[in-house]
């Protein structure tokens, strides 16, 4: 039998979790004070998932950069994956908060979406 100790980050609490597994399997979680605790443990050890943060770069935006998150969390395994594909992406201005930059990221079906806005740059005159 495995046994793995985690700190839930679900709430603020910081529960120091131990979860016994077998052959990959949780057998019991200790240590939550709430069953967020125990769902958080579970799935931590059998699925972890991570919502990504990043930025995009933006072309012909006052700012450079616009923030972006997942719309969802995605399988910590391809964090990587996404993040290479983050660094290929350039999106024109404007962008405004809540827009879509990605309609399913590194095939997960999951959306990548602006957190921010970026207004177009005024042409020189």
């Amino acid at each position: 039998m495995e046994k793995r100790n985690l700190t839930c980050i679900v709430c603020p609490m910081g529960c120091a979790l131990t979860v016994e597994l077998e052959e990959g399997k949780v057998l019991s979680v200790s240590g939550n004070t709430c069953p967020r605790g125990e769902k958080y443990a579970q799935e931590e050890c059998t699925h972890p998932t991570r919502v990504l943060t990043s930025t995009i770069r933006v072309a012909d935006g006052v700012l450079p950069v616009v923030p972006v998150k997942t719309a969802a969390p995605i399988p910590k395994e391809l964090l990587f994956e996404a993040m290479a594909a983050l660094r290929e992406l350039t999106v024109p201005a404007p962008v405004a908060i809540g827009d879509v930059i990605c309609p399913d990221l590194c095939g997960t079906g999951i959306a990548l979406l602006a957190t921010s806005s970026v207004e177009k740059k005024e042409p020189d005159a």
